[in-house]
């Protein structure tokens, strides 16, 4: 999206391309470091805190990710994430070791988190109305869904293929850092079609902003509600990503296979998210959220049952589809409950918090799974997001003023 209401579609498929591209790179190097780290030995725990790192940089990161974002707008932000990312995961193809796999987590994690904060704030901001605010984050909402797919299928077959190609075997080394080198390139792309988008008019506050502190946007209580209703949801991704390759890798699948399953998932996601500009008007943020969780409770339930990899997909792609309904409706109602001047630090806070839980929640998972093996995780976060469906159930009545 560009900076006025009737400005072109391509202007905003330019944001969703460029937001596909960065998120890419990172959803395909969260799918085959943990993998590395399993074949060369390390433990469902070990991977747990490589999955954990993916999101630690983003707790510390957001908030001034945020408030960079107030005051400079969008391209700064995104040229620094470009860099990052670029950088952090080029370090794993020259270094496929478990340390610098790592630092690669670290860097490509806070790139996309703080790309994604000037991306959201910015299209958020040239919405007209509450409908037109769902409509464009169901729009941008597909570049993280389609990533989620596109990344992991294409490290996948690279990592299953590109060895044989190149005179080795299926799973090498070769293999993974073909698929690192394909992730570094993405962010490339990323500023190709982002930095001739021109930056919004600056809607910060020049009154006392040193006394401004983002905890004051705690003390009003949709904000809170909304910020636990998008913990509980998200701790669903993390379980999905995090637990679908131990699972997998415990069933001997390929990492081919592996991939599809989370791209079934994302796929679902996508498909979900284009009918969504549609159906905006239809639709009541609180009643979708309480919804998603209600179903997800119950995927969860049942997932650990799925004998085979046809059943898992068909499990992934429910999950999907009802998880990937909830961002427009959670985007949308926090730009409806925030002061324009303060959307990035909202946006900060929202993240700071996604990604505080997304730091503990793979080490606590990797804990679970290694000592009673990891269908209980998905029955323990199944049970939690089922009883914070009433959460959700309090998010009627949020104030329509974007």
């Amino acid at each position: 999206m560009s900076e006025s209401p009737a400005a072109p579609r391509f202007a905003l498929a330019r944001l969703i391309g460029g937001h596909i591209c960065l998120h890419a790179c990172m959803a395909g190097l969260r799918m085959a470091a943990p993998l590395l780290a399993l074949t060369q030995g390390y433990s469902a725990l070990a991977v747990g805190l490589l999955m954990a790192l993916f999101a630690l940089t983003q707790v510390f990161l957001a908030l001034p990710a945020g408030r960079y974002a107030d005051r400079h707008g969008l391209r700064r932000p995104i040229r620094f994430s470009v860099v990052a990312a670029t950088g952090g995961t080029a370090l794993a193809v020259l270094f496929p070791v478990f340390p610098v796999l790592c630092v690669a987590a670290l860097l490509s994690g806070g790139a996309t988190g703080t790309a994604s904060i000037a991306l959201q704030r910015h299209v958020g901001r040239a919405a007209r109305d509450a409908n037109e605010l769902k409509r464009v984050f169901s729009w941008l909402s597909i570049g993280p869904a389609t990533s989620n797919f596109l990344g992991p299928l294409a490290a996948g077959l690279l990592i299953d293929h590109a060895g044989v190609w190149l005179g080795g075997a299926a799973g090498d080394l070769a293999g993974f850092r073909s698929a690192f080198l394909l992730m570094a390139a993405l962010p490339l792309i990323t500023w190709l079609l982002v930095r001739r988008t021109p930056d919004l008019p600056s809607a910060a506050s020049k009154s006392a902003p040193g006394k401004r502190r983002a905890w004051d946007l705690l003390r009003e209580p949709l904000m809170r509600r909304l910020l636990l209703v998008n913990w509980f949801l998200s701790s669903c991704w993390d379980v999905h990503t995090f637990v679908l390759p131990v699972l997998g890798h415990e069933r001997g699948y390929s990492a081919s296979t592996i991939g599809m399953l989370l791209g079934s998932f994302a796929i679902a996601a996508t498909v979900v998210r284009l009918a969504m500009p549609w159906l905006a008007t239809r639709l009541r943020e609180w009643v979708v959220i309480t919804a998603a969780m209600l179903a997800t409770s119950a995927l969860f339930a049942i997932y650990p049952f799925m004998p085979n990899a046809a059943t898992m997909g068909l499990c992934s792609v429910l999950l999907g589809l009802v998880l990937g309904s909830v961002q427009p409706m959670i985007m949308s109602t926090l730009h409806q409950i925030t002061p324009a001047d303060r959307h990035g630090e909202a946006l900060g806070l929202r993240l700071m918090s996604l990604n505080g839980s997304s730091v503990v929640m793979p080490l606590l998972f990797g804990s679970i799974g290694a000592v009673i093996g990891v269908s209980l995780v998905f029955w323990v976060v199944g049970g939690v997001v089922g009883l914070g469906s009433r959460t959700a159930w309090g998010l009627r009545a949020p104030a329509h003023t974007p």
